[in-house]
């Protein structure tokens, strides 16, 4: 596929954006770019929030794992159903009684002020890591795919790759991204069913044949309980699914913020409850893919890459399929990348200027003002991130810096456990040095008991017992 036909296939793509953006980007107030001035359709929001949750990771390495680890995944996901019900019960009243913007500011009236910044301090570290790093690997396949033929710098392309989401949040931020995010979902759903349509072709099989092709095969095992040892051990991957759903959207500005965007409580758990179901669906539909990928590459002998996580891209782009495959791969790709880069953006501005400035200080002009230079500001760093990314391309030290940011979810969960299952008081000076060690203590533990995903529990329950040490005893 040239370069050029890949170029136009993105300049088309974006100005599909752009025209949302500009549909939806008329009124530049701060309700409007931080929580869409509450009026999303909970239908909308709950369709749109899938596209943020499969990543451009997710959309190629999900059916690469198949090959290791067979269906396992979704036992995880089941824990992910039950993690997002406790959100909808639990956390969803709790912020909107409230009436939150950040979620983090709970935080503040439950513990104090160095609580609330350490909160938040967490989740931009995090969020800024795990945001970088996915645009590094989006940019890194523009590099190769695009820009490469023309000499065009890599730091150019990350440039481009910022600027464009930049370029359609700007304004509107939260109310752009709900009806973009709709827009990806539907281009990463329909290129991952096509693309199985056109190899189930190729195969001659039908959807009751294929069925039975990918149960009997070697790649369809869901449930594990012989050995509670192995990493895809069922009550090890459901419970930390479980945890990872609060922690990683329950705990997190950048999915709660969509929620937040709902007209009420009632809607923001419809939005929840239906958005759960169909991930289940979601995430069943590409693990199908990846088996697919698997029985196809047999059938053809197609030699499979060293990287499982290649299997998808080198039967897309390179293994003769029809042209209308890659450029579908393509798309999906892209669509997957940017659904969780622009509301992560979106979610870092909203973070800093809430929690980190508190410009609510502020007249609403010069609050406008200083949320669009946040919004700058918060590119720059993720430019400057995804730089030195590039500058230590070494998979395995990205790889250590990405788990990094997975430790940080641990803290937010002990200390939004403690606050809401107890009611003690703590000293809140303490707070961030409870927050800083219980992650170093993870990493120690980690270099002598190999732990799985349940690493994040620890690390939340290491948390909640330092909470427990500095509360503050009632007379």
């Amino acid at each position: 596929m040239s370069s050029t036909l890949i170029l136009s296939i993105i300049a088309a793509y974006f100005l599909l954006l752009f025209l949302i953006s500009y549909i939806t980007g008329k009124n530049d107030s701060n309700d409007t770019f931080f929580l869409g001035n509450r009026d999303a359709p909970w239908y909308v929001i709950a369709y749109g929030m899938i596209g943020t949750t499969l990543s451009g990771i997710t959309f190629i390495s999900v059916p690469g794992w198949v090959a290791s680890s067979q269906f396992s995944y979704l036992q995880m996901v089941f824990g992910f159903f039950v993690g997002y019900f406790i959100i909808s019960r639990i956390l969803l009243p709790l912020y909107y009684n409230l009436g939150l913007t950040s979620i983090y500011t709970y935080l503040k009236s439950r513990f104090g002020y160095s609580s609330y910044k350490t909160g938040s301090a967490f989740f931009l570290l995090s969020r800024t890591i795990g945001a970088s790093f996915r645009l590094f690997l989006i940019a890194t396949v523009l590099q190769f795919a695009v820009f490469d033929a023309w000499n065009i710098p890599f730091y150019i392309t990350v440039i481009i790759t910022i600027a464009l989401i930049w370029l359609y949040t700007f304004r509107s931020g939260m109310k752009t991204i709900i009806w973009t995010d709709t827009l990806q979902t539907t281009f990463m759903l329909a290129t991952v069913v096509m693309i199985a349509y056109t190899l189930m072709q190729k195969m001659d099989v039908n959807f009751s044949s294929l069925f039975t092709l990918i149960h009997d095969s070697d790649y369809s095992k869901v449930f594990f309980f012989d050995d509670w040892a192995d990493k895809k051990y069922f009550f090890k991957q459901f419970f930390s699914g479980v945890f990872m759903a609060i922690v990683m959207t329950g705990l997190d500005q950048d999915q709660m913020q969509k929620n937040l965007s709902c007209r009420n409580l009632k809607d923001a758990q419809k939005n929840m409850l239906t958005f759960s179901t169909i991930l289940i669906f979601v995430d069943l539909l590409f693990l199908s893919l990846g088996a697919l990928l698997f029985i196809y590459s047999e059938q053809m002998n197609i030699p499979l890459p060293s990287n499982p996580d290649m299997l998808f891209p080198n039967i897309a782009l390179n293994s003769g399929l029809p042209l209308y495959v890659g450029i579908l791969f393509i798309i999906g790709i892209i669509a997957a990348a940017y659904s969780s880069a622009d509301s992560a953006l979106t979610s870092l501005t909203t973070s800093f200027c809430v929690d980190i400035i508190n410009f609510s200080k502020y007249s609403e002009e010069n609050q406008i003002g200083i949320r669009k230079k946040v919004h700058l500001l918060m590119s720059v760093i993720l430019f400057c991130v995804i730089l030195i990314f590039n500058m230590i391309n070494d998979d395995s030290v990205i790889k250590s810096l990405f788990t990094v940011a997975g430790y940080t979810y641990g803290p937010l969960l002990g200390m939004f456990s403690f606050g809401l299952f107890t009611n003690w008081k703590v000293k809140d000076n303490i707070v961030p040095f409870i927050a800083v060690l219980s992650p170093i203590c993870c990493y120690i533990l980690q270099l002598y008991i190999p732990f799985g995903f349940e690493l994040l529990i620890i690390n939340g329950l290491i948390t909640f017992l330092g909470l427990y040490l500095i509360r503050i005893k009632e007379d």
